[in-house]
């Protein structure tokens, strides 16, 4: 049986200032605190699987600066396999700018670096990998066009996918029955099917929508209002696991990572994404992206709440 999940995508170096308050445009807000970590939807993903206990095997594509190396070690002392990572030279890692005010909101913005050197032909290079794999899980912070190269690649495969479609850019990857799961919040699944979401009916909707669309099962996370799922025994909701939080920068994230590593295991979705709503609380407690990622005895501790 096929163990192993694949997490295609990217890796940046976050510089995070937490603020009282979020600046309007034009505004500089005084006596912040500043932390420097690491994040990127697929690197934060890659390590949300190692420590909810998955077998990890990352295939991101870093410069040759200073925080390479670094990256690197942090990936190993996860848990992950980093024989899979690309080095760009002349190329700078991924960089974020984080703001984030004290009720955990935040701003971000991104320069993709390296990321957008991650090419259709590295993934091609990597079809048995693929092939091997129990699941693949993809973001949308590299070219789409290796994005979709994957997709095609793990369908002619076998292999299932979790395509977390964030952030939305553009509508220019289909939604298709090759996407085995959906993972989009309000923001992302209003753009993609063209609804408001504001109630949890509009979100029903919105995934009813999608799903049609081609993918197996969808699943809108609502923040503190839990999961929506729709799949193949119909919609259910995931009420969240309630929590103060600090910081909601990789929640999402965590999220998708964790939900692989239940699903890799077989567990039904509702209880896949109630495993993965555990994790996600978890990380909301705490500051920065990969630093909030929870282990997998702390997860489960939370699910017997």
């Amino acid at each position: 049986m096929r163990k192993q999940i694949t997490i295609i995508g990217s890796t940046n170096v976050d510089f995070i200032t937490r603020t009282e308050r979020l600046p309007a445009m034009g505004e500089s807000v005084l006596g912040g605190v500043f932390l420097q970590t690491f994040g990127g939807k697929g690197a934060n993903q890659a390590v949300a699987v190692a420590r909810a206990g998955g077998e990890g095997i990352f295939v991101t594509a870093l410069g040759d600066d200073l925080y390479a190396p670094v990256l690197c070690e942090t990936f190993t002392q996860a848990g992950l396999d980093t024989r899979h990572i690309l080095h760009r030279a002349g190329m700078s890692c991924g960089t974020a700018l984080v703001m984030i005010d004290r009720e955990g909101h935040n701003y971000l913005s991104v320069a993709s670096g390296a990321n957008a050197a991650l090419l259709p032909e590295d993934v091609d290079a990597r079809r048995d990998l693929i092939a091997a794999s129990a699941l693949l899980v993809l973001q949308m912070e590299i070219p789409s066009a290796s994005t979709a190269r994957a997709i095609a690649l793990a369908a002619e495969e076998g292999t299932p996918v979790l395509l977390n479609y964030a952030p939305v850019f553009d509508d220019t990857l289909p939604l298709s029955p090759a996407i085995h799961v959906l993972v989009v919040n309000e923001v992302e699944a209003s753009a993609l099917s063209g609804m408001d979401i504001i109630s949890l009916d509009d979100a029903r909707r919105a995934a009813a929508a999608l799903r049609r669309q081609g993918p197996r099962a969808v699943i809108i996370t609502l923040g503190a209002d839990g999961a929506l799922l729709d799949g193949a025994e119909g919609q259910a909701h995931v009420p969240a696991f309630p929590i103060t939080p600090i910081d909601t920068t990789g929640a999402g994230d965590t999220f998708c990572g964790a939900l692989a590593v239940a699903l890799v295991e077989g567990q039904p979705l509702a209880t896949a994404a109630r495993f993965a709503s555990a994790a996600a609380a978890l990380s909301v407690t705490r500051l920065g992206a990969q630093p909030s990622i929870p282990w997998r005895r702390e997860i489960d501790m939370k699910c017997e709440e």
